[in-house]
């Protein structure tokens, strides 16, 4: 028999159903009217006076007069917001400050505002409750719910709190949840990843976990340490747990392991959060891709991946977009982004109504493990590291290796020296600090032990060469990739290696 709130959760999912039914089947309309609602909202900031707001009228208008950004490019306006100025990039001041990784000036600060914030919090409510309306599954909200993130604890800047977003979304748990919500508070806080897992595992060991939700190689240690402790399978400890809910990376790559440490298939949901906002979740069990969120203070443009980098991409709205194109995602939302490059790449897997899978960056990134690193990152630390030695670099990329034979996983250097320095571990350390110091995400997982630092597989002379020989790319305008989020170049080049 349902409890009271498993029952009442039915007739709420499907009230949540018919509200986002209406606006995915009116998707145009619904973009047209988020985005005069942006316009008219931000016409009185600064960054709305700069680029004459007051005489937009049409998305023409808007490219005319507001151009592609990425983070550095908005970077004056967000200093001024950081600083404490009020009506910049929109009105009034930030509730908070989401932290997160920069690419070439450590943090980056992006607000969250009152308007902006019920986007983080409802949109994972919605993927829970359109996936009890479609299988009728609703007892899980009467167990336990683990949802495995950054520490909730916040700091202040000059009014404005500021923290990681999953800790920041941990203030706003609702009440009926608070009950089924674990890891406890206490545990939440804790920094180091290894010692907050295992103080994980005992809480929640003995008891009914229904939902489990986390990146799946933060989720992927705490099976682990569950099975390690009590010789069993994960679905034997929690025979009622039939939901996982993951987002930031690709799992694919670990299912195959998640269901061997569960012992059995469980249902999963994926969601596509981001610091400057959640812009799809899984809607469909069976359907591939994620529901856009069309309806949710954003105003999204998409620029074809081929043509991003032209002097003068076309930038089209929902309605001009192409199934399996692949396409840079441009968005402008109610927390004073405007025609910000998110740098995340996206291939439509529907249009009716639109859903899209992650594809991956405009740029060769790795995130395996939701590290976000970038070629400028690796680049820049790997000069870093042999400045003013005598080591020379011939070639290098970098790949991650989810699977080690021992230990952590880790991100795999395979470098080929024209003059090699005498102590390859002395290298590997160097470099890694100085990745450390520019992406704080690697440096999280780095020091909560989730990735041991990174190994260097010394390639043979020519073997660069060799590999692009063999798959038809060498010279020319052809370059090896500084990094991969898989490991095809890098099994290709095992034959090319001489020394780890």
């Amino acid at each position: 028999m349902l409890s009271l709130k498993a029952a009442l959760a039915k007739p709420f999912a499907k009230r949540v159903y018919k509200k986002v039914q209406k606006w995915a089947n009116n998707p145009v309309e619904t973009q047209e009217k988020v985005f005069r609602g942006l316009i008219r909202g931000a016409s009185q900031t600064a960054f709305g006076k700069d680029h004459s707001f007051n005489t937009i009228k049409s998305h023409d208008d808007y490219i005319k007069h507001v151009p592609i950004r990425d983070y550095e490019a908005l970077k004056p306006y967000v200093e001024r917001v950081v600083d404490g100025e009020e009506n910049i990039l929109w009105k009034g001041k930030p509730l908070y400050f989401a932290k997160t990784s920069g690419t070439t000036s450590g943090a980056k600060y992006i607000p969250i505002t009152a308007e902006s914030m019920p986007n983080h919090v409802n949109a994972a409510r919605n993927a829970i409750l359109l996936y009890i309306h479609e299988t009728g599954n609703s007892k899980f909200v009467d167990g336990k719910m683990i949802f495995l993130q950054g520490s909730p604890i916040l700091t202040e800047q000059n009014g404005v709190q500021l923290g990681r977003l999953s800790g920041i979304v941990a203030h706003y748990v609702p009440k009926y949840l608070q009950k089924n919500r674990l890891p406890s508070w206490e545990t939440n806080c804790i920094e180091d990843w290894e010692t907050k897992v295992d103080a994980v595992v005992d809480e929640t060991l003995n008891q009914d976990m229904t939902i489990i939700s986390g990146i799946p190689s933060w989720v992927q240690m705490y099976f682990e340490k569950i099975q390690k402790r009590t010789g069993e399978k994960v679905g034997d400890i929690f025979k009622n747990f039939n939901l996982f809910i993951f987002g930031g990376v690709n799992y694919e790559p670990y299912r195959a392991k998640f269901e061997n440490l569960i012992g059995r298939k469980v249902d999963s949901i994926e969601l596509y959060p981001a610091s400057e906002g959640f812009f799809a979740f899984q809607d469909k069990q069976e359907e591939k891709g994620m529901l856009l969120q069309l309806n949710s203070g954003m105003f999204y443009e998409f620029i074809l991946a081929e043509e991003f980098f032209e002097e003068h991409p076309k930038r089209m709205t929902i309605k001009d977009v192409e199934l399996g194109k692949n396409y840079v995602l441009i968005i402008s939302t109610n927390a004073g982004l405007w025609a910000y490059n998110v740098g995340d790449t996206v291939m439509f897997t529907s249009i009716k109504p639109y859903r899209v899978i992650v594809s991956g960056r405009i740029k060769h990134f790795i995130s395996a493990f939701g590290e976000h690193v970038i070629g400028k990152e690796v680049e820049h630390a790997l000069k870093e590291a042999t400045d003013g030695t005598s080591v020379r670099i011939n070639e290098f990329t970098v790949a991650p290796q989810i699977n080690p034979e021992s230990g952590l996983p880790y991100h795999e250097w395979f470098i080929e020296f024209e003059n090699e320095p005498e102590n390859i571990s002395a290298l590997a350390k160097k470099i890694d600090q100085a990745l450390q110091k520019q992406n704080s995400y690697y440096f999280d997982l780095i020091v909560g032990k989730v990735l041991q630092p990174l190994k260097i597989s010394v390639i043979q002379k020519n073997g660069f060469q060799n590999y692009m020989k063999s798959i038809g790319k060498l010279g020319g305008q052809n370059k090896i990739p500084r990094l991969a989020n898989d490991r095809k170049i890098a099994d290709a080049l095992k034959i090319e290696i001489i020394r780890k």
